[in-house]
């Protein structure tokens, strides 16, 4: 069984102004296939993202740099960068637990009565009994007019 390759989608943008300018990455999503389909996705939010800086945007230009995009965006005083980066995902100390595959479970098996266990004549049939008493097979199963 082959299992999907899961790419990690970085945003990478600067924050603040002036001296305390500086740049923060955050793992924005996650994309399970191929890395051309994590490339398109990671485009398209390229593309929608309006950084909080600057207040006042004189000009635009998304660049394709190797394993993603370069937003630059001038303001009045200053330029500001936000990076996106597609990277394949090795390794997450916060994933959630892979689920353990589940095995069917056999079917009910109704077990004949083995010699010398109680059994209880009704009508024409004799029914077995469990050791508490109870009716192995209930007296409903298989009746006609029953759905």
């Amino acid at each position: 069984m082959t299992t999907a390759t899961t790419w990690g989608l970085v945003v990478e943008t600067t924050v603040g102004t002036g001296e305390r300018k500086h740049t923060e990455a955050h793992v924005v999503a996650h994309v399970t296939g191929s890395r051309t389909e994590a490339l398109a996705e990671l485009e398209r939010r390229a593309r929608g993202h309006v950084p909080a800086h600057p207040l006042s945007p004189r000009r635009r230009r998304l660049l394709r740099a190797g394993d993603g995009f370069l937003l630059v965006v001038d303001g009045a005083w200053q330029s500001f960068v936000t990076r996106f980066t597609v990277a394949e995902l090795l390794e997450d100390s916060a994933a959630p637990p892979a689920p353990e595959p589940v095995a069917p479970a056999p079917p009910p098996s109704v077990p004949a009565a083995p010699p010398g266990e109680p059994a209880e004549q009704r009508g024409d049939q004799v029914v077995e009994l469990d050791e508490d008493g109870v009716p192995v097979r209930p007296a409903w199963l298989g009746r006609a007019g029953l759905s």
